[in-house]
């Protein structure tokens, strides 16, 4: 029998992840269930979630190492280089609930390849990747004889998913599988100038010209 005056004392699971429809920038939507397990009325949650990959828990084969050597070195110094990526630290306000609740957990997916979690799943395309979400903030809750109440969530509060690399590459490509590359404006300047030099339709006739000229010796 529960306590009457007793805190609320949660539980967290991430049951799924799929690319946002229509969001202004790649996103992906992470559905956390939280639990209680004391059946105290929740008013509301203030929940913050840190967000980071855990690259030691799988296994690369070796195209993947040689793609992963910008981020950790040589897979001989893995052990000591290897740490978790941070991804995203993310707050939320999950509604009233009792017993149980899924919240809807929004993620911007950084697509500049040069951020690390971007050059992560570069290497990383069709595997799953072990993720670590770390859960803090405050708990609304009422007691039993209807008193408000606020507690912290403890600081060992997370939860492990495997989120299959693909869902990522659906949500940062889009439609149209695009990606992005940042560049200084003197290289757009020059990249815009050459493409009108040539009569070139779109960007990827551009990449097309220049690399088939690399590959010939005529770049230009």
């Amino acid at each position: 029998m529960n306590a009457p005056n007793a805190d609320a004392e949660l539980a967290f699971a991430v049951t799924e992840a799929r690319a946002a429809e229509l969001a202004a920038v790649p996103t992906l939507r992470f559905a956390v269930r939280v639990s209680d397990t004391t059946g105290v009325p929740i008013q509301s949650i203030t929940l913050s979630t840190a967000i980071r990959i855990a690259p030691a828990k799988r296994r690369y084969s070796k195209r993947q190492a040689a793609l992963l050597a910008d981020l950790f070195g040589a897979p001989s110094r893995w052990v000591d280089t290897m740490r978790p990526l941070t991804w995203a630290r993310v707050t939320t306000v999950v509604p009233a609930f009792t017993s149980e609740i899924v919240a809807d957990l929004p993620v911007e997916c950084g697509h500049d390849n040069e951020l690390a979690v971007a050059k992560y799943f570069h290497a990383v395309r069709a595997d799953e990747v072990p993720l670590q979400f770390l859960f803090s903030g405050t708990i609304f809750h009422t007691d039993r004889q209807g008193s408000l109440r606020t507690r912290r969530i403890s600081w060992s509060s997370e939860a492990p998913f495997a989120l299959p690399a693909e869902v990522w590459h659906d949500a940062v490509s889009g439609p149209h599988g695009h990606r992005w590359l940042r560049l200084s404006g003197d290289r757009f300047d020059a990249l815009c100038a050459y493409r009108s030099r040539r009569g070139l339709t779109d960007w990827d006739a551009v990449v097309d010209a220049l690399t088939a000229g690399e590959e010939n010796g005529t770049a230009t």
